[in-house]
């Protein structure tokens, strides 16, 4: 198990997290920012100017799940991560990943004033012989990131139990810490989807509304919007697949098996194996349909109605290419065979 504490920089992290360590029987401190650092040594300067944050890098995400996992396998737990997450998307994938692996995760948030956050940031100890120059980066660094922890408080405080740290000691805060954790408090329920192990088939659903427009679906076990559907099981015909899972996903039983419209080989790309992607035309629902749709909260987080300019500015690439020509084959009344999101032929 992880007990993540959460919390931009003055809420008492990493103070809270060495005195939870004497009151969780097991635990170990797991400092993912040493993966960061690690990373800044070994990648080219090039790459590194690229980005703002190391957590930016899929290799620091990928590290803290792999590295969480390989840890679990030498000490009993839980893993006490002292971390700041304000991303959502990030925290998607790092907390699905770990559900993936079977690691549960609970989730603290540190919060504090905003005015004692910058107290403690304008006391914040630094090492003796340091740069004033460079301590003074630091706590300008802090400060700038007081504007992304208000924006990210509302998806945070939905998703972790919180422990206002304004006027409790670092001894205090573990005690409160310990006992959620004691309790359940901020388990994330999130669905455990195993990650593959080669290439996959995966069926999606195109479901539209009176206006024609396509409806997506917010997971929480991965970034990003997508598609109603999912992995097709060994033996599973596809289109059974897609109705299968629109099913258990929104709570919509399809009359009948839906229409393909592309079939998209994905190329392999590390982590991932890549393998066929099938949409298929569900049709439009009713407005009394729509009402009734289901939200399970361990899977998805949100559903949305979008036109396709929209849908272009939520999903990656890959998938809004895909969409766009499901949409000409839906026009054309012809499946389109394609491959990487390229027509062939």
């Amino acid at each position: 198990m992880i007990v993540w504490l959460n919390g931009t920089f003055g809420a008492g992290k990493t103070t809270a997290a060495h005195e939870l360590l004497d009151l969780l029987p097991g635990s170990t401190l797991y400092d993912p920012e040493l993966l960061g650092s690690g990373l800044r040594l070994m990648l080219p300067a090039k790459r590194l100017e690229e980005i703002d944050d190391y957590q930016d890098l899929p290799s620091w995400r990928r590290m803290v799940v792999d590295t969480a996992a390989a840890l679990l396998t030498e000490v009993p737990g839980p893993l006490v991560t002292p971390m700041t997450l304000l991303r959502q998307e990030y925290r998607d994938e790092i907390f699905g990943s770990l559900a993936a692996r079977r690691i549960p995760v609970q989730h603290v948030l540190l919060h504090a004033e905003e005015t004692i956050l910058r107290e403690r940031i304008a006391r914040r100890a630094e090492p003796p012989g340091g740069a004033p120059e460079a301590q003074a980066s630091v706590r300008r660094w802090c400060l700038e990131h007081l504007g992304p922890y208000a924006d990210a408080l509302e998806w945070i405080t939905g998703d972790a139990h919180v422990v206002d740290t304004s006027r409790l000691t670092p001894r205090q805060t573990a005690e409160q810490v310990a006992e959620a954790v004691r309790t359940g408090a901020g388990v994330c329920d999130i669905v455990q989807t195993p990650q593959p192990t080669a290439e996959t088939i995966a069926a999606g659903v195109l479901l539209f509304d009176s206006q024609d427009r396509v409806l997506l679906v917010d997971p929480t076990y991965k970034p990003g919007w997508e598609f109603p559907g999912g992995i097709v099981e060994p033996g599973e015909p596809p289109a059974r697949a897609g109705v299968r899972e629109v099913a258990e996903e929104l709570g919509i039983r399809l009359p009948r098996a839906p229409r393909l419209l592309v079939v998209d080989w994905e190329a392999p790309k590390p982590p991932g194996f890549g393998g066929l992607r099938l949409l298929f035309d569900g049709g439009t629902l009713t407005e009394e349909r729509i009402r009734t749709l289901l939200l399970p909260g361990a899977e998805l987080r949100a559903w949305r109605f979008v036109t396709e300019p929209e849908a272009e500015d939520m999903l990656p690439p890959v998938r809004w290419n895909r969409l766009r020509w499901a949409l000409r084959a839906r026009e054309g009344g012809c499946p389109l065979h394609l491959e990487a999101g390229v027509p062939v032929g």
